[in-house]
């Protein structure tokens, strides 16, 4: 099994690091979780473009993490995928599909009456609302449901995929969570979000105090997700969706390292993780980390 981060950043426009998107790979499957900014590029990049996904998942409806769901769809008809794009997300994505196509009707019904392409199946989507607990299985590749906590957001969800042995934990986004922390044990590798509360300073026009509280609340601390990773005694622990995407990676590591002694990867667009093999990679370089303990 393999994930590559495709998006690694937050609401905060940058050009390194784009929204957020995992593609996690296994048993001949490849699902991509959210849609952030970008998302359609990376995928390019990382070498298999919307047009060859099986599934999409959804951690929740927030924008940051479903805006270019659209242009999945588009440029994956223009790849020429010849069948739906199947999404699986949280209460109220089929509303939200519902919105994006009719929304979207008029452009679609010239494109398709002026392009003529052989088939139109890659612009249907076929939705399955999940919930807590629920089991997902793609193959060989099964993924487990986990209801985390990012209120007030009501339905916000964390993935815990299994393949050949190998489990892999992703957290969504989410403050403290102990269902995520239960359901992450042991896992080969932890792929978690970190706000660096430390690198937001206020900004008059910008945010307040009160905004900087309140983004705090329903995200992970960089002073906490080393406990996290430790209490769930994983093997690895890779950061994402960092708020704010620039920050001291020396000072983030140290602070993390403080309460989790394992192997800790500040993760970057198109890094991938290997964890049958335990390798790293990203522009070019490999890193192995050897057996886990």
């Amino acid at each position: 099994m393999r994930i590559t981060l495709l998006g690694t950043g937050c609401p905060s426009v940058h050009t390194e690091r784009y929204g957020p998107a995992q593609l996690v790979q296994g048993a001949g499957q490849a699902l991509l979780v959210d849609c952030g900014s970008g998302v359609t590029q990376r995928l390019v990049a990382a070498g298999l473009p919307g047009r060859d996904l099986d599934a999409v998942l959804l951690t929740h409806l927030h924008s940051d993490h479903i805006v270019d769901l659209f242009q999945l769809v588009v440029s994956s008809w223009h790849q020429g995928r010849d069948r739906p794009q199947r999404v699986y997300g949280p209460p109220g994505t089929q509303h939200y599909v519902n919105g994006l196509l009719e929304l979207w009707q008029p452009e679609l019904a010239q494109r398709i009456s002026h392009e003529r392409r052989p088939s139109t199946r890659a612009l249907e989507i076929e939705v399955q609302e999940i919930a807590d607990g629920g089991r997902l299985a793609f193959g060989d590749l099964g993924v487990q449901v986990v209801e985390v906590d990012h209120k007030p957001v009501k339905h916000a969800f964390g993935f815990i995929f299994e393949c050949n042995g190998q489990k892999l934990a992703l957290s969504g986004d989410t403050r403290y969570c102990p269902a995520l922390i239960a359901a992450a044990r042991g896992a080969d590798l932890l792929v978690h979000e970190v706000f660096i509360h430390g690198e937001m300073p206020i900004v008059a026009g910008v945010r307040t105090a009160e905004t900087l509280s309140n983004v705090a609340s329903y995200h992970t601390l960089s002073s906490e997700v080393g406990r996290i990773a430790s209490e769930a005694a994983v093997n690895c622990l890779m950061l994402t969706h960092f708020v704010p995407p620039d920050c001291d990676r020396d000072a983030l590591i140290a602070e993390v390292a403080a309460d989790y002694d394992g192997p800790l990867v500040i993760g970057e667009d198109l890094m991938s993780f290997d964890l049958e093999n335990r390798r790293l990679s990203h522009a070019g370089a490999v890193l192995s980390l050897g057996r886990s303990s």
